[in-house]
């Protein structure tokens, strides 16, 4: 049976509310307000309880204006794909005009509101945030170059240092160490999901690295990554950034990741014998054929490892917990 496939110019119907919400990506939204408010009570300084919220809205409003950007230019290959294809815009029940001035629109909306009611620092971080995300990455990198979720991490990784900047009017050394461990997270988290989406990758032309450089490659720097990365998420152990809590959420969450690492590094996900990608027309993140499964279990517990560690630091500042100096 031929499947029927909505072009992005063709209506398929009306669009709702919940499509301009989807247009938000809400799933990744959330991540990254999580992140961002994290950094913003790691800095330690007095804020205004209004003036903190206001900092996480623009944070968020950014972060959906980022999500929007992406979702109207990418409509040419999430029509492609299964995982995306029933997105608002490639459905047709966004008309892509639609998604870039709203995603326009909410760009200036939270860095304005940002550089007035916050700071300017912030602000500055936030422009920069959603610029590279909607341009540098998703214009360029993505179709460009197997590193793409490598540089292109960097979007997702500067949330933190937003929080901390609006919070503390700088961007010091702690700042940046839980910027590096989202940047270092990225890859091991990304190219995992893209061992068992390669097929859809491929048809859509985005030169993801299980594509260009095979899934052996993809598995070994899977492992190399994850190991960078473990070691980068003990990094607020030495600075006095995170506690005892931290410690162990980062030391028993590391060894768990570097054992997924492993497994996935010595079985076949991704091959191309027909086991490596998801299951015949599904289009969940979850629903692998069997011999992905290793990667979907990195997948999701990267997730939850790196919620977990920034869920203990935020706990910590929270509570007055004393950061340890290793």
């Amino acid at each position: 049976m031929t499947e029927t496939v909505v072009s992005p110019n063709e209506v398929a119907a009306p669009g709702r509310w919940q499509d301009y919400v989807q247009l938000l990506k809400p799933r990744v939204m959330s991540l990254v307000v999580f992140t961002g408010a994290t950094g913003l009570v790691c800095a330690g300084q007095p804020m205004n309880p209004i003036l903190a919220a206001v900092a996480v809205l623009c944070i968020a409003v950014g972060a959906g204006a980022s999500a929007s950007l992406n979702m109207w230019f990418d409509a040419d290959i999430d029509i492609k794909m299964r995982r995306t294809r029933h997105r608002p815009v490639p459905a047709g029940r966004v008309q892509g005009a639609d998604a870039l001035a709203m995603g326009v629109t909410l760009s200036l909306l939270s860095v304005g509101m940002m550089s007035l009611a916050v700071n300017l620092l912030a602000a500055g971080l936030l422009a920069f945030t959603i610029l590279f995300y909607a341009v540098v990455y998703t214009m360029w990198l993505k179709r460009s170059t197997p590193q793409n979720i490598v540089i292109g991490g960097l979007a997702g990784a500067l949330p933190p240092v937003i929080g901390w900047a609006a919070a503390a009017g700088s961007v010091p050394l702690n700042a940046w160490i839980l910027c590096a461990i989202i940047f270092l997270w990225t890859p091991p988290h990304f190219w995992a999901l893209s061992l068992y989406t390669s097929e859809d990758y491929a048809k859509a032309g985005v030169p993801m690295m299980p594509v260009v450089r095979g899934a052996a490659s993809t598995r070994r720097q899977i492992m190399a990554y994850s190991v960078i990365f473990v070691a980068s998420a003990l990094a607020p152990v030495f600075t006095g950034l995170g506690g005892p809590g931290y410690l162990a959420v980062a030391g028993i969450g590391g060894a768990i990741f570097l054992g997924l690492a492993v497994k996935l590094l010595l079985s076949r996900a991704g091959d191309p014998d027909g086991e490596g990608a998801a299951r015949q027309g599904a289009s969940g993140l979850y629903t692998v054929k069997p011999g992905s499964k290793d990667a979907r279990n990195m997948f999701a517990f990267s997730i939850a490892y790196l919620t977990l560690l920034f869920a203990a630091l935020l706990v910590e500042h929270l509570a007055g917990v004393q950061g340890l100096r290793l």
